[in-house]
């Protein structure tokens, strides 16, 4: 059977707002291929609710954006990266507007447009599309990238690792490109190219219970890290502090935005007790509110809290929550008249492959942007709504930085090799490591570790890393095989940054190390063939 070669300038993995938001930058000059896993509508960021977060009213300032940014990021976040990103924050979202993103008015003048406040915030700058903004950034980018013919769209292609210029004779070009499994056929395909874009989202996957899709499996950062990349922060889990709890619901968030318009945290007795744990109550930081409701299901035996805006007129919540009304009387819950059952759940990764302003990682030709990304921006813990602000600030960085690199050209890339494998005889062998790993780390690497429990968490993901590896050596790769041996890779940077984080901040809790060091540092891990390349890199 023919391989297939496929050649572009530019090959961006992963189709959420950052990967297609890069695809448009670059196409009206360059040939891009859009790689994504499922469908071009499949990513976290279809699925955020709350907004996006930028200076646009006057009584707001970039000080106190940035402020408000290092104020939950617990002394960790970046100067320059915070800067960088939030003073852009205005021409991302008048880039999106110029797009037709439809975000909600506040009248039906042009120019105004409803700001709403979450927790965190000390202003209202969240610019929104009622509670469904993700999926009105998503639908509208994706209407113009099918629509552009210098983009070419793969989807159902799973990327299973990058290519270096060494296997083309070329070293110093850095990435060429990846190979990828076509889903459908289970044929693996070559995608060479000049510049090679990481956009593939989280690693919520690696956890029991995650408000993520379930394309998140930290496919971006294990590929990465053995190409030679840098992590840093992996520690940092933020868990949402609201997610649904209900039987027949998967992973859906309720966003940030009903604490921030009024909504009340409520044990079973109708009782509330965030102010017991912070000044802000409801508005406090997620990290807080997230370890606010472990303590408070763990004291009291709660399989969850609940989330109260009833207080609310039922026409109101219909216009500023349509799609959380609608799902929850689904499910027989009318938020209308009665509170909304949550927990917590893991939602998002400040940390990442280590990238510098131009969102170059240490790999030349190779870039990363969005929640795979470790930019600095988000420190120990992110402020609600800055992620999508950075996808769409680094994204446009990426993009100028690929233009204005010469034009070098790939040469011919050796097609997969599968003739020492077969065809897998044992699946099930897939499924229990999977099962293994996601409450392995549920149980040792939630909200509230130890090192005892960090220890027990490494060492039975050691083992699995092991059998995955045997298992990838001896058969031809399938989606789920990809899929876990890049959590596994993902999982073991996760606690191997948290192991050497002797402290407590932000979202890392340590009952070993209850208080915070004087000085914050990042926590950077190198890979073993790992080379620092000047200007490339953070």
């Amino acid at each position: 059977m023919a391989r297939q070669n496929h050649q572009y300038d530019a090959l961006i993995l992963g189709s959420g707002a950052a990967g297609q938001s890069i695809a448009l930058l670059l196409a009206d000059r360059l040939r891009v291929a859009l790689v994504t896993k499922r469908r071009l509508a499949d990513s976290a960021s279809s699925l955020a609710q709350g907004g996006i977060a930028a200076v646009l009213d006057t009584a707001d300032s970039v000080e106190a954006h940035i402020r408000d940014t290092f104020t939950a990021g617990a002394g960790l976040c970046d100067p320059a990266a915070t800067r960088f990103v939030v003073e852009r924050g205005r021409k991302a979202i008048a880039w999106l507007i110029a797009r037709g993103v439809p975000f909600t008015r506040e009248d039906d003048s042009e120019l105004s447009f409803h700001l709403t406040r979450e927790g965190g915030h000390s202003h209202r700058r969240i610019i929104h599309a009622a509670d469904a903004t993700g999926a009105a950034v998503q639908t509208t980018l994706s209407e113009a990238v099918l629509a552009h013919p210098n983009i070419d769209l793969y989807e159902h292609h799973i990327a299973i690792d990058l290519i270096a210029g060494e296997r083309a004779g070329r070293p110093e070009l850095g990435c060429v490109g990846a190979y990828a499994l076509d889903i459908e056929n289970g044929r693996v395909v070559t995608f060479s190219a000049r510049s090679t874009v990481l956009a593939t989202g989280g690693t919520g996957k690696v956890y029991l219970f995650t408000t993520n899709p379930d394309v998140a499996t930290g496919d971006g950062v294990a590929m990465a890290w053995r190409a030679g990349c840098r992590v840093r922060n992996m520690e940092f889990i933020q868990f949402h502090p609201t997610c649904l709890y209900h039987p027949q619901a998967k992973s859906f968030l309720i966003s940030e935005a009903v604490r921030g318009e009024g909504g009340l945290l409520k044990l079973p007795d109708g009782s509330r007790f965030m102010p017991a744990h912070d000044e802000r109550a409801e508005l406090a930081p997620r990290d807080i509110v997230a370890r606010a409701i472990d303590f408070e299901m763990k004291k009291h035996g709660l399989d969850c809290v609940y989330l109260d805006i009833s207080h609310k007129p039922a026409d109101w919540l219909r216009e500023h929550f349509p799609n959380i009304h609608a799902r929850c009387l689904e499910l027989g819950i009318d938020i209308a008249r009665e509170p909304i059952p949550v927990v917590p759940a893991a939602h998002y990764s400040c940390g990442g492959i280590v990238t510098d302003l131009a969102a170059r990682t240490d790999v030349p030709n190779l870039y990363a942007v969005g929640e795979s990304a470790g930019t600095g921006l988000h420190g120990a813990n992110r402020l609600a709504s800055n992620s999508l602000l950075e996808c769409l600030v680094f994204g446009e960085a990426a993009a100028q930085d690929i233009l204005s690199r010469p034009a070098v050209p790939i040469p011919p890339l050796p097609a997969w090799d599968e003739s020492q494998v077969t065809n897998a005889d044992e699946e099930v062998v897939l499924a229990h490591n999977w099962a293994e790993l996601r409450q392995a780390m549920w149980d040792y690497v939630g909200i509230v570790r130890t090192d005892k429990r960090l220890q027990r968490a490494r060492n039975r993901i050691r083992l699995l890393a092991r059998e995955i590896d045997e298992f990838y050596s001896n058969f031809r790769v399938s989606n789920d095989l990809i899929e876990l041996r890049n959590l596994v890779v993902t999982a073991d940077l996760i606690v191997s940054c948290a192991l050497r984080r002797h402290e407590s901040r932000g979202l890392h809790y340590s009952r070993d190390y209850p208080a915070a060091l004087p000085r914050a540092r990042d926590t950077v891990l190198s890979p073993p063939r790992f080379k620092r390349r000047d200007g490339n890199g953070g």
